[in-house]
């Protein structure tokens, strides 16, 4: 694997399956420039890695995320516009180096999650959360509103749920999320290791260059009418991925076998 450089707000650990943990336990994992800028940078260079398949993305102490960091807030509060827009601007880019990565990534969300933390849940391809999780988008509370997260969190919540959620921030409970679609698998404090397991391991069993391509057909297509330029476009893929080496070693081994 690609040598990562030490974080002061992360921690990372593995080769195949990368853990990437936010680490500011003492802030509720709260972001601040420092945290932004590291996952930006962590993103990035996995993303690239040959030897990752899978990120999951996780957190140290009682929460997930807690959205931004009340310091870091006061220190924006006699920003200008466009100083507003520059740091709005790493945010976003962050949020969308993740939900851009071509490896799936993994929400392993033991804690709550509040306003940015709820955005960054959203960016994950797969959102597996303790019981005991609260999530809240309450930007409105602080007579603000959740622009940056929400691309990513009307995908993952749905616009219906988001129309009340984003205008309400009300709190709302890891089991609701899942009766939603918001949260993929619901399961007790102590089975969310053994569960995220389960879900790595079914996509290591998956080809590594068809996994990447799911991934990004899913992000390319999901939002687009149903023409006859998108069905030429889904007849190129599959007939790209085809004729590729992994898919036939792959489809060799399974047809061997089935004889």
């Amino acid at each position: 694997m690609t040598q990562l450089p030490i974080y002061q707000y992360l921690n990372t650990q593995g080769n195949e399956i990368v853990y990437v943990t936010l680490n500011r336990p003492e802030v509720r994992n709260a972001f601040n420039e420092g945290l932004i800028g590291e996952l930006q940078d962590v993103f990035t260079n996995l993303g690239a890695d040959d030897d990752c398949r899978v990120i999951v993305l996780q957190a140290n102490g009682k929460s997930f995320c807690a959205g931004a960091d009340l310091n870091w807030m006061k220190s924006m509060a006699n920003f200008t516009k466009a100083e507003n827009i520059a740091d709005s601007r790493k945010m976003a880019l962050m949020l969308n180096t993740i939900y851009s990565c071509p490896k799936p990534v993994i929400a392993k969300v033991q804690g709550d999650a509040y306003a940015g933390g709820v955005g960054l849940a959203s960016v994950c391809d797969v959102l597996i959360a303790s019981t005991q999780v609260r999530f809240c988008i309450s930007e409105a509370k602080l007579g603000l509103l959740p622009a940056t997260i929400a691309p990513y969190v009307i995908r993952a919540l749905g616009e219906q749920a988001s129309r009340r959620y984003f205008v309400t921030a009300e709190v709302f409970t890891a089991a609701h999320g899942k009766e939603i679609g918001f949260v993929h698998e619901l399961v007790d404090p102590d089975a969310l290791d053994s569960k995220v397991d389960e879900i790595c391991q079914a996509i290591l069993s998956n080809g590594p260059m068809a996994v990447m391509a799911c991934k990004k057909m899913v992000r390319d297509i999901s939002q687009q009418a149903i023409t006859p330029a998108l069905l030429e476009d889904t007849v190129e893929r599959i007939a790209t991925i085809r004729t590729s080496n992994e898919a036939q070693v792959r489809m060799k081994a399974f047809l061997e076998k089935s004889k």
